[in-house]
């Protein structure tokens, strides 16, 4: 309900992620994309717009699935979004070409994610740290990224990108409270 609430107050659909917009260049040309944990669905919308990849896009709240349903609409976009809960039921095995995932976290299935990659498949990933430099994001530790976490959670892949500055430097420049990372299934 709080999801809810939160997707029904929101004034648009938000913005893409920005591990999304700055590695786009690596995105595969066909296939299935999944956007995974959508929400209101910037993601998915982008990758409809900009790429000849088949969309996807699940999430638990029925409000951000509507809303995103009428954005795709809309703007004429061909994406199937679907009312899922991705902790109890993750993309099965081979299923996916690319998996983004932003400001979700769910160790649980991180497993699974590398699995449902097809070989040569990419997994866009990212979310809040734990060394953060504002308050946005997650109240709790639990929620956000330990050090490197990303990672650990996601060894089996081959890393294309990574990237997570934490507390270093200038502060208020940058990519802040947030860690990205983008890897490879292995061929």
């Amino acid at each position: 309900a709080r999801w809810d609430v939160r997707h029904a107050a929101a004034a648009d659909v938000g913005a893409p992620a920005e591990v999304l917009l700055r590695n786009a260049h690596l995105l595969p040309t066909r296939g299935v994309a999944l956007d995974l944990a959508c929400g209101r669905g910037a993601n998915a919308l982008w990758l409809a717009e900009h790429t000849t990849l088949e969309v996807r896009a699940w999430d638990f709240s029925p409000v951000a699935v509507a809303r995103l349903q009428a954005a795709a609409r809309a703007r004429g976009l061909a994406v199937a979004a679907e009312l899922r809960d991705v902790a109890a039921q993750p993309p099965g095995p081979d299923s996916c070409d690319l998996v983004v995932v932003a400001h979700f976290l769910e160790r649980a299935i991180a497993p699974a994610l590398c699995s449902a990659l097809r070989p040569g498949g990419l997994l866009l990933y990212q979310t809040f740290s734990r060394e953060a430099v504002s308050e946005r994001g997650p109240s709790t530790a639990e929620w956000r990224l330990a050090r490197n976490e990303l990672l650990e959670l996601f060894a089996g892949l081959v890393v294309r990108a990574y990237r997570e500055e934490g507390t270093l430097g200038d502060r208020t420049r940058g990519l802040r409270d947030l860690a990205y990372l983008v890897a490879e299934r292995p061929r």
